[in-house]
Order: C-alpha cells, then sequence, then structure tokens
C-alpha cells in the first residue's frame, strides 16, 4: 500500500497544487477514489488507494495520496521496526500518478463518487488542508492508520454528514475472516513472505473481523464502496473495477520446498553423525543462534514496538520441531 515517489513532493508539484488550491471548484468538478493493483515489492503487495480531484473548467486534475515515505529518513529502519514510520499525504497532476503505474504495469482502478458540487469542495478543502506541511505527516499503522483508512473516513464523513452511524448497507466481506486470513490472501501461498508473515504474526492475527476492520486493505475498501449507500444515496456514481490478480510462486521458490530441503540436510547430518558416532555440534550452533535471534525480535517487536498484529504463535515452533525430529535420527538407536 505504501508509495516511496518524493518527485510528488517536488517544489514544483507543491506550487502547482497550492496554486489549484487557490481556486473553488466548478459545479461540474469530480471526485474519484482510485485503487492501484499491487506491485512485486512487498510493501506494494497489499496495493494502494488514492483520491482524484478532477475539475477540467479550472485545469485542475490533481492525485492525493496518504502512502509517501522516505528511506533516507535518519534512522529509518529502526523507526520502521519499531513501528514508528512517519508516512506523508502527497500530491501529484495525474498525468504523473498514472505514468509511474503504467511503468510497472500495475492497473489503477477508478471509482467516480456521487458527490454534491458542496461536497466535492468540502473534500478538495480538507486534502488542501492536510496538505499544509505542518499537517502532511501522520504515523502509519497498517491496520489501523494507512493510505486506504484516511480517505475511506473523509470520504464518509464528507457524504453521510452527521448520518454516518447505521445507515451503510452490510457488505458482508469480512465477517467471520481474520486478519491473518486477509493479509496472506494478497501474500502469494506458499512464498517466503507468507511464511515470514505467519512467524511474526501471533495470537492477534487471528482475532475475527467485523464491519469497517478490513478496510484497511485497499482492494476491500474499493469493493466496499462499490456497494455502499444511505438511506438516501449510493456512494459510487460509476465504476471501473476488477478483482486484484495475485501471481502464484513457482513450487520450487517456495517456502514449503525450502523447508522440505532444510529438513533432508538435518536429517543427512543426522544420520551421518550416526554412522561416525560423534555429534555435529556446528549444526547446533548454526540453526540455534538465528532461531534465537528471531525469536529476539518477535519479543522486541511484541513487547517495545506499535506493531498491532506481531506476537509469539505456534508457527515459531515449526523450525525447531524439525531440528528436533531430524537429530532423534541421531539419538533412537
Amino acid at each position: 500500500m505504501q508509495h516511496r515517489l518524493r518527485t510528488y513532493l517536488l517544489a514544483g508539484c507543491l506550487a502547482i497544487v497550492l496554486s489549484a488550491g487557490a481556486q473553488e471548484l466548478s459545479s461540474n468538478a469530480r471526485i474519484a477514489l482510485l485503487t492501484c493493483a499491487p506491485g512485486e515489492e512487498l510493501y506494494a503487495r497489499y496495493g494502494h488507494t488514492a483520491v482524484r480531484v478532477l475539475d477540467e473548467e479550472n485545469d485542475i486534475d490533481i492525485v492525493f495520496n496518504y502512502g509517501i515515505f522516505d528511506f533516507e529518513t535518519e534512522h529509518f529502519y529502526w523507526k520502521f521496526m519499531r513501528g514508528e514510520t512517519w508516512y506523508e499525504l502527497g500530491a501529484a497532476p495525474y498525468r504523473w500518478f498514472m505514468h509511474e503505474y503504467g511503468l510497472t504495469q500495475r492497473p489503477v482502478y477508478e471509482q467516480w463518487l456521487n458527490f454534491t458540487p458542496e461536497q466535492c469542495q468540502a473534500l478538495w478543502e480538507a486534502l488542501l488542508e492536510n496538505y499544509r506541511p505542518e499537517n502532511r505527516k501522520y504515523l502509519y499503522n497498517f491496520v489501523f492508520d494507512n493510505c486506504a483508512t484516511r480517505p475511506y473516513y473523509m470520504i464518509t464523513r464528507i457524504f453521510c454528514g452527521n448520518n454516518a452511524e447505521g445507515e451503510w448497507s452490510e457488505y458482508k466481506g469480512a465477517e467471520g475472516k481474520t486478519y491473518r486470513t486477509f493479509i496472506q490472501h494478497y501474500t502469494p501461498k506458499g512464498s517466503w513472505a507468507d511464511f515470514g508473515i505467519n512467524l511474526l504474526f501471533g495470537p492477534k492475527a487471528d482475532q475475527t473481523m467485523h464491519g469497517e476492520e478490513r478496510l484497511f486493505l485497499p482492494e476491500e475498501l474499493m469493493f466496499y464502496m462499490s456497494q455502499a449507500r444511505t438511506a438516501d444515496a449510493v456512494m459510487v456514481q460509476s465504476e471501473q473495477i476488477a478483482p486484484f490478480e495475485i501471481q502464484a510462486v513457482p513450487w520450487y521458490k517456495t517456502w514449503y520446498f525450502g523447508i522440505a530441503l532444510y529438513a533432508l540436510l538435518i536429517a543427512g547430518i543426522s544420520y551421518y553423525d550416526r554412522r561416525r558416532g560423534r555429534w555435529s555440534r556446528g549444526v547446533e550452533v548454526a540453526v540455534g543462534i538465528p532461531y534465537v535471534l528471531l525469536l529476539l525480535l518477535v519479543a522486541f517487536l511484541t513487547f517495545f514496538s506499535c506493531h498491532p498484529l506481531v506476537g509469539f504463535g505456534w508457527r515459531l515452533l515449526i523450525i525447531p520441531l524439525i531440528h528436533l525430529c531430524a537429530r532423534l535420527i541421531y539419538i533412537i538407536r
């Protein structure tokens, strides 16, 4: 979902947005929710959400997105580990935005909102207010505060006014499913990313989700908005959308295959140790040290970071259990 195009923050782009912001939108202005398909990088696996403001009469066609971050931030990786990464609201001409996604061949789906001119003006002013340098940054949270949740709450607040509670049609896409289930859907099954996520996620990731809780995922937000309505109006006037395509992982690149090779290797060493009558302590060190470091990492993320779903789970036992079973070959005579 994150997007790191620092070009969006160039002075030229800032001048474009500020000059457009000095104008009031015409009565023909329109606003669309943009949903971008997943990319190959891990941070882009879940897609991305943005808001397009189009006013042809005033020559305005700008995309706002809450997914800007900077790898060059001081102590970036330490802050990322602690869940203290600050993201920014970025803005760019629509053609720039589409050009970037065109380079990576990632489809961008568009949903035109059923907004009145007054509602378009209200959202435009809210976005410009958020784009001010003093308001632009926010503390990113993958589940509770990200590029999808921010536009969602802003759009629904303006669309529903004081009647936001209890008037939405219920989209049942999340009922009975867990955070882990939803997140795994966007991580190719069997990939090493899938394995890593399951190792790091604890019991909190297996909590059942309801209602709006799934809308931190751009595709879920897109489908939800497609069906959302109040008692008086539908949210989306027109749209061009499609389900995300999740690429399959070849069998030889899956973690299943990698773990099987690991188990065979340890079993082979254990059998060799049994034949020669001597324990290879180097194997214990080579396996034990990385695993202890992994446990320390999980402990750190669980108790000293802001990441909401990390914790100790049974999947952390996979590696030591495989290792133990293989080494029984040496012990059992």
